[in-house]
């Protein structure tokens, strides 16, 4: 928490607050948040905010400023931030002081006037990388991110999974949480989909036949796509680039609804452990 859904409004939200704003300065206030592979921060001053876009769960703030000209110090192309478990990506108005959990700050300066953009982080998991292209094609979290699952229609979707299920014997949840086998599913999107595609979760992946596997795709793309409708969801601390909360865990079919009754037949939806993941499903309607 946040994945896809989360992320993808983030940026939605933070795209027209922060576009084509130029970075004045930067305040870090917890430096080990920055990666090791990471230019140093500063040198994004200068630099103006030409895309904001995502890839699985990583936002990606797109920087246009010349590089490295003259001896001068190396220029990022991009701002890669991972929010992981509590991490926020809002804007403030110029001179809004840090709060509590602040990691660090952008001075931008943008269409719209000035402003500072707050990384907060209350568990201070989240990271920062400032990267040229080459630094981020050469990061290995970066080279092993699998496919994106909107990115396609779901038979296409089936078939680039197709080979990373096959012969595998761990449980296909966990293969959806593995960012190596699919980009940006969590525990939430992964329980409502198989939910859905009615699959049971503790079921070897190398078992999905194609039928099975299509349908998953289907369920997966149908749940991420109606959370985002919803702007994601809010269980704890996850907000929005404008503050404002998601409303799909209002929706949940069976996250978080262990021995309740299940919306579809009745019993009572059972809790597993699986992947060191608390998970929720229904033994009657997933096979």
């Amino acid at each position: 928490m946040p994945e896809l859904p989360e992320v993808e409004t983030v940026v939605r939200t933070l795209r027209p607050q922060v576009l084509n704003a130029r970075i004045l300065g930067v305040e870090l206030l917890r430096p080990s948040i920055v990666l090791p592979e990471s230019l140093p921060l500063e040198s994004l001053c200068g630099c103006r905010i030409s895309a904001v876009d995502r890839r699985g769960k990583l936002i990606l703030l797109r920087m246009l400023a010349e590089s490295g000209r003259d001896g001068g110090p190396e220029r990022p192309d991009l701002l890669v931030v991972h929010l992981r478990m509590t991490g926020r990506l809002m804007p403030h108005p110029a001179g809004t002081p840090p709060h509590a959990h602040t990691r660090c700050l952008f001075h931008l300066e943008g269409p719209q006037g000035s402003s500072v953009l707050f990384f907060d982080d209350v568990r201070a998991f989240g990271v920062l990388f400032a990267a040229t292209d080459a630094l981020l094609a050469a990061w290995p979290f970066w080279q092993e991110l699998g496919p994106e699952p909107l990115a396609v229609p779901p038979d296409a979707l089936a078939r680039q999974l197709a080979p990373r299920f096959a012969g595998r014997r761990g449980a296909v949840k966990s293969l959806l949480l593995d960012q190596g086998v699919l980009a940006g599913i969590g525990n939430i999107y992964a329980d409502e989909a198989l939910f859905r595609a009615g699959i049971d979760p503790r079921r070897a992946a190398q078992t999905l036949d194609d039928q099975a596997l299509l349908r998953l795709c289907r369920a997966l793309q149908e749940v991420l796509r109606l959370s985002i409708a919803q702007c994601g969801s809010s269980i704890r601390d996850y907000r929005d680039a404008n503050g404002n909360v998601g409303a799909f865990q209002n929706s949940f079919a069976v996250y978080g609804r262990g021995e309740e009754p299940c919306r579809t037949c009745g019993r009572p939806l059972e809790k597993a452990r699986i992947a060191g993941r608390a998970t929720v499903f229904c033994p009657h309607c997933q096979r």
